[in-house]
């Protein structure tokens, strides 16, 4: 019986993986790959073994399988290593493409309960729900993102981030008929 020879994955091969993709429209084949690197990756990677979990599951719902896309991030919420978008926000939002509300809400809820998530995981639970059509949700997660990151010190790319959640949240506002705020002028200003 043979021993399953460790690997250790790079950002630069991660990227390379991940334009094929784009390139070639073969997600699901890249997705099955970034699996196979996961149930590898050494300890000392690059790249954490959760967030290949999570790629993977980026790459099956390109490819539109949901299911598929929710067990990558199972395995990466079981993992428990370090991801740059919250596996169960991912998690939440794969399944309400499979119109499984009951458990996304659950991940949701889990996960606000818990050490505040960072910008990019506002920014994708924002969209999410906007995009199922719960507009309270979306403005509500897009607010306390916007709150918790809007006063620190940042990186020019985390300001890119708080720019995108403040042009989300403006757009569910005006679909919410609500009016400008000191939040939506914080856009003008920049």
């Amino acid at each position: 019986m043979g021993t399953m020879r460790l690997t250790h994955v790079t950002t630069a091969e991660l990227d390379r993986l991940e334009f094929h993709a784009v390139r070639s429209g073969e997600h699901g084949r890249v997705a099955a790959q970034l699996m196979d690197l996961a149930n590898r990756v050494d300890a000392g990677s690059e790249i954490s073994r959760a967030e290949l979990f999570v790629r993977a599951g980026e790459q099956w719902e390109i490819a539109q399988e949901y299911e598929r896309a929710c067990s990558a991030y199972q395995r990466a919420i079981d993992d428990g290593g370090p991801t740059i978008i919250d596996a169960r926000a991912l998690s939440a939002g794969a399944l309400l493409q499979l119109d499984e509300v009951g458990q996304a809400y659950a991940h949701l809820e889990r996960l606000e309960g818990e050490e505040p998530p960072g910008l990019q995981t506002h920014i994708h639970v924002a969209e999410a729900l906007y995009a199922h059509d719960d507009l309270e949700g979306a403005e509500r997660w897009a607010t306390v993102g916007a709150h918790r990151f809007l006063d620190l010190d940042s990186s020019p790319y985390v300001h890119d981030l708080l720019m995108e959640l403040l042009r989300i949240r403006f757009r569910v506002r005006v679909d919410l008929g609500l009016g400008e705020d000191a939040l939506d002028r914080r856009l003008d200003d920049w």
